[in-house]
């Protein structure tokens, strides 16, 4: 799980990928917490709070550069 000051360096194409990567892994993690194949069942919250981490990151960059 990464923080905030982690993703702060990125780029909004980069914060972007990564946004599309969590996505995949809360997708496949779902899949396997569905088929009972899941090792770390905790590893969904981390990922949810990373997408939505991301998410706000998006949102702020992509106003600031509207602002501009």
């Amino acid at each position: 799980m990464k923080t905030r000051e982690d993703y702060k360096s990125l780029s909004l194409d980069e914060l972007k990928e990564r946004l599309g990567e969590r996505i995949e892994e809360l997708e496949n993690l779902r899949l396997q917490q569905a088929t009972h194949q899941i090792s770390n069942p905790l590893r969904i919250r981390f990922v949810r709070r990373d997408i939505a981490r991301l998410n706000t990151l998006i949102h702020q960059q992509a106003t600031s550069q509207k602002e501009s």
